[in-house]
């Protein structure tokens, strides 16, 4: 079974939803499932625009720490998988918009900063970059969107203090253009989608891959050796031990993350 819902709407429309109880939390198998959706979205004649949104109570609570990965075997998905979607989402030549409707923590969140347009619920959520505070490093793809998407101040704030905030600061960060009340934000999002898919479609294309090109190309250039860096600080002793206390905090067994033999 797809950890992606796909629903096709109005004025083409396309809603990709993810579908990965509790938390949609980011794995190999989602990370497949939204490169293999956007593939098709963007193949598709009829599909004019993409909505990102999440089922239940998370847009998406990002990694799963819960998942044993050797070093190595970490460092590929976040190198391969990891990579593959985000890119694919940030240059997909249609409009994007994330429907932000619930907690977006993390990872969860560079998913929305990498869509085009951002509408958030008007409600009880958490939002936040707290990658610092848990001893993870952001992989290139996910640094380049925050410094796409957002100015200097906002990143800052969001990357080095590493806090998670009410939904109703959404707006301050930068993280949404707008809050919605809950009676009619669906509508007011598929309209809004509706409406960047009527444009012209090779001019959009055109100016969006012109806007996000810089980003990419960093992306692609990140050599091997920088990569592994990365993912080398999420394995440092004082790492796992906060992402221990974070399991534990949150009521869950620390994760058994392990070097390679």
């Amino acid at each position: 079974m797809s950890t992606i819902r796909i629903d096709d709407r109005e004025g083409g429309v396309r809603l990709l939803t993810l579908d990965r109880p509790p938390a949609n939390a980011i794995e190999e198998t989602l990370l497949g499932d939204l490169s293999a959706a956007l593939v098709d979205a963007q193949t598709d004649d009829a599909v004019r625009a993409v909505v990102l949104t999440g089922a239940g109570r998370f847009f998406s609570g990002g990694l799963d720490l819960g998942v044993q990965r050797a070093a190595d075997e970490f460092g590929r998905m976040l190198l391969e998988q990891y990579r593959e979607a985000h890119v694919r989402l940030l240059a997909l030549p249609k409009p994007t918009i994330a429907m932000l409707n619930g907690h977006a923590i993390a990872g969860g969140l560079i998913l929305a900063l990498a869509c085009d347009y951002r509408l958030g619920l008007d409600a009880d959520y958490r939002i936040g970059l707290n990658e610092v505070a848990i001893g993870a490093s952001f992989p290139k793809i996910a640094f380049e969107t925050v410094r796409l998407r957002l100015h200097h101040a906002q990143a800052s704030e969001l990357l080095l203090g590493a806090e998670t905030y009410p939904a109703s600061e959404a707006l301050r960060l930068g993280v949404v253009h707008e809050l919605l009340p809950a009676a009619t934000f669906e509508e007011t999002v598929l309209r809004r989608a509706a409406r960047l898919a009527a444009y012209p479609k090779e001019a959009y294309a055109h100016t969006k891959t012109a806007l996000v090109a810089e980003a990419v190309a960093r992306v692609e250039a990140e050599s091997p050796e920088d990569a592994a860096r990365g993912v080398a600080v999420w394995m440092t002793p004082e790492s796992l031990a906060a992402r221990g206390a974070q399991q534990e905090k949150l009521g869950k067994r620390p994760p058994a993350e392990r070097k390679s033999a």
